[in-house]
């Protein structure tokens, strides 16, 4: 009879050990479902906030078209000269006109 009460005991004492273990597990589940389901959620700002982040937009976009104006800053687009284009046209031509023979001999 002894052995049996030292039996249950020791019953005792492990369930005790798997209720704290358990305890300690739905703890740290509950704190990763807390830092998971703070990343889901939409903010909402205060309408000052967002009268700020619009007063710095717009101060982006005139500090752009602000720069726009300075035609230094801007590079022109690049043109060919009319004798440039007739020689690229004159090489674009010599080219298929030696596609075209070899399509002829083979």
């Amino acid at each position: 009879m002894a052995q049996m009460t030292a039996v249950i005991q020791q019953l005792k004492k492990e369930r005790e050990r798997a209720a704290r273990e358990v305890a300690q597990l739905d703890a740290a589940l509950a704190a990763l479902n807390g830092v998971a389901g703070r990343r889901g959620g939409t903010r909402t700002l205060s309408v000052s906030a967002r009268e700020r982040i619009a007063a710095a937009q717009r101060a982006r976009w005139a500090r752009v078209k602000g720069n726009t104006k300075n035609t230094s800053a801007v590079s022109k687009k690049r043109t060919l000269s009319a004798a440039a284009r007739k020689k690229i046209a004159a090489a674009q031509r010599a080219r298929w006109a030696k596609v075209r023979a070899s399509k002829k001999t083979a």
